[in-house]
C-alpha cells in the first residue's frame, strides 16, 4: 500500500490501535523534550509514576522559558529539573544553551524518529524528517516511563511548494500564506505534509521554520522529506550517522491538497491578533513601528542571524525603534561573535539578549502602551506580548530587520541587492552545557523548592452533576487567555494554588473569585477552544479551581487531551446553535453523566430552560480516564 512519509512512521511505531482515519493510535515514542514553564509539572507528573530510569532512547529537559531570576522561584524550578534529569536518566540543557527546538534540531533530532514535547512547536522536529507532536506534560510523563502516546489517526494534507524563493521573501512567508489559505483551524486533526520541487531549494532552517510555525494550523504536525538538504545539514553538526532518507510514494493520497507557488510569493505579515490574519506588506502599508524583536524557537537559526548581520552592517536602526535579538542557541551565538556578524549587529544598535525565548512569551521586552512591534516569532495573541493593547506583527526576519532601519513596516525588497548567505559546512560544536544524567543515580538526591506545589488531581465522575456555567467565551480561545504567561507569572507554573489567581484574568476578572463562589462549574466556550501552547496548566488550574466539564462548539486538540488527563469533561454541542441559549452564572446539569460517558452515548444537557445534547468524542481508554477522574488515576486503577 502506498504511504506518506508521515504514515511509514506511524506504521514503524504502532503499538496500539488500527492506523484509520479518527481511530485512536498508540504510539511507542523515541524521543522527549521538555522546557521550564511545563517541565516542573512533567517530572513531577514522571516521579508519581514510580518509574526509576527513562525508557525513551533520548529524553532532554531544557530550561529557555522562565530564565528571568527574579526571584528564588524559577531558580528553584531549575534545581528540581536538574537533578530530577540526573537522576532519571534525562540529559539537561542548561539555561543560556539555547532555545528547546534550536537546539534539538542542532543536536538530537533523527529523520524517522518519534518526538513529544511539553511545548506547542515542537514539530519545529519535521524539518529533518521527524514526526514531532507537541503534547501535555502528562503526556510526555508516560512517555518517559514507556508508555505510548495516543492521538487519533490524522488525515494527511499535502502542500505542493512550486518554484523557488524570490530575493528576500522567506521561509516566514511561506507559513504565513499556507496560514492564510488553510486559517487557524484548518490543521485541526490533520498531518500536513510539505512536497514539489520547491522543497530541494529550502536549508533545514528554513524548513523548521515552516514546521514550527504548523502549530499555528492547529495541525497534529508538519513534516517533510529528509533527502540531501537533510544529510548535509546532520554531517555539519558531526552527526551525519543518525541520517535516513525519507519519501513519500509517488501515488501517495492525500485528504486535501495546497499549493504555495514560491516564484510569486511575496513578504507577507500576520496582523493582530491572529497568525492567519495575512495580509501583503504593501496593502498593510508603511505602518509607524516602536519596537522589533529579532529570534524564537521560529526565526532564531545562524541562518536567520546572519541574514539580518548583513542587513544592518554598516547601518543603524531608525531612532524611533527599539530592536532586540535573541540567538537561538549557543552554538548560534558563539558563530556570530566568532565571525564577526555579532559586532556588525551590535554596532547597527541592536540589543542583545539571551538564548532563550524571552519576549515571544512575554519574559520580557513588553512594548510600550499601544506599541507597534514587529516579530519574527510564531503567535501574536492579544496580551500575549505582555502589553494588552499592543499591536503584535509577525513578519521574517529580513521585514524586521529593514523595518528596524526605516521606521516604518518596511518590504525588504526595497534594500537592494539580497546578500548571499549559505549555510556552514561544519557547526562550532559546544555541548559543555548540556549535563548527562549521573552514572549513579541511586546517590542523586530531587532537590525541591518551597514554592513547588502538589498539582490537583480529578474526581471520579458522579451519576449525575448540576452547577452554574462559571464562564462563557467566544471563539479561538487561547490558552494565553486561559492562563497567561510573562515574567510575572511564569515562575508559578509549579504552584497551582496561586496561578489559580490568574485564570482568565485577562477575559473576565472575576472568573476565579466566580469559580470559588459558586464551588465550580462548567466552562461554555466556542470554536477552537484551547488553541495555541501545549500548556496543560491550562487544564490543571481549572481543575484546581473546580471545573468539572467545558462545553465547547469544537476543542484544539492538545488542550482537548489535557482536560481528559485532569479529569474535565470535554463535551461540544450536537447542535451549535444550543450555544446561544446558555448564559453565564445559569444553572446547567447533566443528569446520566457517568452511564452516558462510560457508554458512549451522548451526553444529555439540561441549561437555558430547554434539554438538548453534546458528544463526547473521546477513545474508549480516555473514557476510563475520564471515569476515573484523570489519567493518573486511570494508571493507578488499571495496575491493580
Amino acid at each position: 500500500m502506498s504511504m506518506t512519509i508521515a504514515e511509514k512512521i506511524l506504521k514503524a511505531h504502532l503499538v496500539d490501535g488500527e492506523m484509520k482515519q479518527g481511530e485512536e493510535i498508540g504510539l511507542r515514542i523515541d524521543q522527549t523534550l521538555t522546557q521550564d514553564a511545563t517541565g516542573t509539572m512533567a517530572y513531577l507528573q514522571f516521579e508519581a509514576m514510580g518509574v526509576d530510569q527513562v525508557k525513551t532512547e533520548r529524553s532532554v529537559a531544557y530550561i529557555d522559558h522562565n530564565t528571568l531570576q527574579s526571584g528564588f522561584e524559577n531558580a528553584d524550578d531549575h534545581k528540581y529539573i536538574g537533578s530530577v534529569a540526573k537522576k532519571h536518566g534525562i540529559y539537561y540543557s542548561k539555561a543560556g544553551n539555547g532555545i528547546c527546538h534550536q537546539v534539538h534540531l542542532e543536536r538530537f533530532g533523527a529523520p524517522g524518529k518519534t518526538l513529544i514535547g511539553s511545548d506547542s512547536h515542537t514539530p519545529t522536529g519535521g524539518g529533518i524528517g521527524m514526526l514531532a507532536f507537541g503534547a501535555g506534560g502528562l503526556d510526555v510523563a508516560v512517555a518517559m516511563g514507556g508508555g505510548a502516546y495516543y492521538i487519533p489517526m490524522p488525515k494527511m494534507v499535502r502542500v505542493t511548494l512550486t518554484g523557488k524563493l524570490q530575493p528576500w521573501v522567506a521561509a516566514k512567508d511561506i507559513i504565513l500564506e499556507v496560514l492564510r489559505q488553510m486559517t487557524v483551524k484548518g490543521g485541526v486533526g490533520k498531518i500536513v505534509e510539505y512536497a514539489g520541487e520547491g522543497v530541494k531549494t529550502l536549508s533545514v532552517p528554513e524548513r523548521a521554520t515552516i514546521t514550527n510555525m504548523g502549530a499555528e494550523l492547529g495541525a497534529t504536525t508538519s513534516i517533510f522529506p529528509s533527502d540531501e538538504v537533510t544529510k548535509a545539514f546532520l554531517e555539519a553538526q558531526g552527526r551525519g550517522d543518525v541520517y535516513v532518507p525519507l519519501s513519500s510514494d509517488a501515488d501517495a493520497k492525500y485528504d486535501e491538497e495546497y499549493v504555495v507557488d514560491l516564484n510569486a510569493l511575496e513578504p507577507l505579515a500576520a496582523a493582530p491578533h491572529m497568525p492567519d490574519n495575512v495580509a501583503g506588506l504593501a496593502e498593510l502599508g508603511p505602518i509607524k513601528v516602536n519596537q522589533c524583536c529579532i529570534g524564537s524557537c521560529t526565526n532564531s537559526s545562524y541562518y536567520d542571524m546572519m541574514k539580518v548581520a548583513a542587513i544592518l552592517k554598516g547601518k543603524h536602526i531608525h531612532p524611533d525603534v527599539s530592536l532586540t535579538i535573541s540567538p537561538g542557541s549557543m552554538q548560534v551565538f558563539h558563530m556570530l561573535a566568532k565571525n564577526g556578524a555579532l559586532s556588525d549587529i551590535i554596532s547597527a544598535g541592536a540589543r542583545i539578549l539571551e538564548c532563550a525565548c524571552g519576549p515571544c512569551i512575554g519574559m520580557g521586552q513588553s512594548p510600550e502602551s499601544a506599541g507597534v512591534s514587529l516579530r519574527t516569532f510564531n503567535r501574536n495573541f492579544e496580551g500575549r506580548s505582555g502589553t494588552q493593547d499592543a499591536k503584535i506583527y509577525l513578519v521574517s526576519p529580513e521585514t524586521a530587520a529593514a523595518s528596524a532601519l526605516t521606521g516604518v513596516l518596511t518590504d525588504p525588497r526595497t534594500l537592494g541587492e539580497m546578500p548571499a548567505i549559505e549555510m556552514p559546512e561544519h557547526f562550532d560544536i559546544n555541548d559543555s552545557m548540556i549535563v548527562l544524567p549521573s552514572e549513579h543515580p541511586e546517590e542523586v538526591e530531587v532537590q525541591r523548592g518551597p514554592n513547588i506545589k502538589p498539582f490537583p488531581l480529578g474526581e471520579a465522575l458522579p451519576e449525575r452533576w448540576a452547577g452554574k456555567i462559571v464562564l462563557k467565551t467566544e471563539d479561538n480561545i487561547t490558552t494565553d487567555h486561559i492562563l497567561p504567561a510573562g515574567s510575572k507569572l511564569l515562575p508559578y507554573r509549579s504552584n497551582i494554588p496561586y496561578y489559580s489567581n490568574y485564570c482568565f484574568i485577562n477575559v473576565d476578572p472575576k472568573f476565579p473569585a466566580r469559580c470559588q463562589e459558586q464551588g465550580g462549574g462548567v466552562i461554555v466556550g466556542g470554536a477552537n477552544y484551547g488553541q495555541g501552547s501545549s500548556r496543560e496548566h491550562a487544564a490543571l488550574v481549572p481543575l484546581y479551581l473546580g471545573v468539572r466539564a467545558v462545553l465547547a462548539k469544537s476543542f484544539a486538540r492538545i488542550h482537548k487531551a489535557n482536560l481528559v488527563n485532569s479529569g474535565i469533561v470535554p463535551l461540544t454541542f450536537a447542535d451549535p446553535s444550543d450555544y446561544d441559549a446558555v448564559e453565564l452564572l445559569g444553572t446547567i446539569s447533566f443528569p446520566n453523566l457517568k452511564s452516558e460517558i462510560a457508554s458512549g452515548a451522548q451526553i444529555t444537557v439540561e441549561a437555558g430552560g430547554k434539554v438538548f445534547k453534546a458528544d463526547c468524542d473521546v477513545s474508549d481508554r480516555q473514557r476510563g480516564a475520564l471515569l476515573a477522574g484523570g489519567t493518573l488515576n486511570y494508571a493507578k486503577q488499571s495496575a491493580k
